[in-house]
């Protein structure tokens, strides 16, 4: 068979099924392109590369509990098959891919822009420019640790890896830039988390589990499967009669400590009584 009719073992990945529907029947109209797997998270997503070997990956960048940008981090850009990326992000933010040419599709995208992207992907399997696709990734993914094109920016620690220093919110037609220093504590609201900021509130389209494996650990601590806490605001904990405790931030904010996460926060703390606080 000629090289350039071989099938093409495709994955798509991206949590909403309308999207994977829509590529899947896109990608229909190509007799060369064979879809072996759809994942709807990115744990679904990294088991599915390492188990069916895809050569062509739709990744869809936001994605709850594990984003593209993490399934990259975790496949490792030598490993990675071709990829193109699905993203809502604004055209401004998509900066990140461009410099380093590579594809994407900003949802909503045309059928014209989808075949126009999988043609270059088909060209660049063809022509088995593996090295420099991985080299291309890891300068990808060297810009969203640096400078994130969504607007957030991370820092490089010797022992915690890359962690936020602020976060982009957008609101009212505008955009500003959060200090994650200055959230006092986070709730989760579906596939959203709630910022607490002083008498302010922000809303931003992330599960609580993404964000917390992206701030400093020993600067936030989740203490409940809903709550994230700065520990700089930490007043107080109080022991309750029926097993669980409370914490006080010094502003009067009481938040629940889940029993599994009493631990860490003793160790931070350096212990603390059952007794009220003073």
């Amino acid at each position: 068979m000629d090289k350039g009719r071989e099938k093409i073992r495709t994955l798509i990945v991206d949590d909403e099924p309308p999207a994977r529907e829509g590529i899947r029947l896109l990608s229909a109209r190509d007799p060369q392109i064979e879809i072996v797997g759809e994942a709807a998270d990115g744990y679904e997503a990294i088991a599915f590369i390492r188990q069916l070997a895809p050569e062509l990956v739709f990744l869809d960048v936001q994605m709850p509990e594990l984003d593209g940008f993490a399934v990259l981090e975790q496949i490792g850009p030598a490993e990675m098959p071709a990829v193109i990326f699905v993203t809502a992000y604004d055209r401004y933010a998509l900066q990140a891919f461009e410099v380093q040419a590579l594809d994407y599709l900003l949802k909503p995208f045309s059928d014209e822009r989808f075949h126009k992207a999988l043609q270059r992907a088909k060209t660049r399997i063809a022509q088995g420019r593996a090295q420099d696709f991985s080299e291309r990734l890891s300068g990808l993914l060297t810009r969203q640790r640096i400078s994130s094109g969504s607007g957030e920016n991370v820092t490089i620690t010797a022992d915690a890896g890359p962690v936020l220093n602020r976060l982009m919110i957008k609101a009212g037609g505008r955009i500003t830039f959060l200090g994650v220093e200055e959230i006092d504590w986070i709730e989760a609201a579906d596939y959203y988390v709630v910022l607490h900021v002083g008498a302010k509130t922000h809303l931003l389209r992330e599960s609580i589990a993404s964000l917390a494996a992206r701030l400093d650990a020993r600067k936030f601590l989740r203490i409940h499967r809903s709550t994230i806490v700065n520990l700089a605001r930490v007043h107080d904990c109080q022991h309750q009669n029926h097993g669980d405790s409370l914490i006080t931030l010094h502003d009067g904010t009481q938040l629940k400590l889940s029993r599994r996460r009493r631990k860490e926060l003793e160790t931070w703390l350096g212990g603390f009584s059952s007794s009220a606080k003073p």
